[in-house]
């Protein structure tokens, strides 16, 4: 049998990502619902929109192309946005990944900065890279977010370049339009080093960064 896409369960100290369910929707509308002005590059629907998102990605998830998660305080069960496992290469024989893209991710306003995406990413990195035994790991963003940039270097990527009109560009008023996506890896090689860098980030994080209230 070939490579399925489905991320089990992932925990961690102060994340916990769950595999997306309806059980969600609920709590990522309430996160969506708090400041929303880091979301101009970024596809967070509104509350009204949030049913509708979730079976957009159930559906990927059923043509296995997208393995999505939530995002869950760990302290206090709250979800705090959305991120996912999407777009799997294989080897040509067909039977294992070669590589995986990070992507659809996004958190509520106030847990931005408190090390949840750092955790998150480093999650996703372990078990790509050791579970999975990929090649590589894909991130990209809007080449304009900035915001979203920073936070993919924080993680440990490395900028590969500008893919020009790559994908559909989420900017108010740019419906219809393309933009271009910063490209930014890890490979196989470099998982020792990041995954070192990244839990020394984390342990300083776990030691006394504020977390996301309630």
């Amino acid at each position: 049998m070939g490579f399925t896409l489905e991320g089990p369960v992932l925990e961690g100290a102060i994340v916990r990502l769950e595999p997306l369910g309806h059980q969600h929707a609920a709590g990522l509308a309430a996160a969506a619902e708090e400041s929303r002005d880091s979301y101009g590059f970024t596809w967070v629907p509104g509350r009204d929109e949030m049913g509708a998102y979730v079976d957009t990605q159930l559906g990927r998830a059923a043509q296995g192309i997208l393995a999505p998660y939530a995002q869950v305080d760990v302290a206090t069960g709250r979800v705090l946005g959305a991120t996912s496992f999407w777009d799997p290469r294989l080897w040509p024989s067909g039977e294992r990944l070669c590589a995986v893209e990070i992507g659809f991710t996004w958190l509520a306003a106030s847990a931005q900065g408190t090390g949840v995406n750092t955790e998150a990413k480093y999650l996703l990195f372990r078990h790509a890279f050791e579970s999975w035994d990929v090649a590589r790991v894909d991130l990209k963003t809007d080449a304009r977010n900035t915001r979203s940039r920073a936070a993919i270097e924080r993680a440990g990527a490395s900028f590969e370049g500008v893919l020009r009109n790559w994908s559909r560009s989420w900017a108010p008023g740019e419906d219809g339009r393309l933009r271009d996506s910063a490209v930014y890896s890890i490979v196989a090689e470099e998982w020792p080093a990041r995954r070192a860098a990244l839990e020394e980030r984390l342990a300083r994080v776990r030691e006394g960064a504020p977390r996301p209230s309630v």
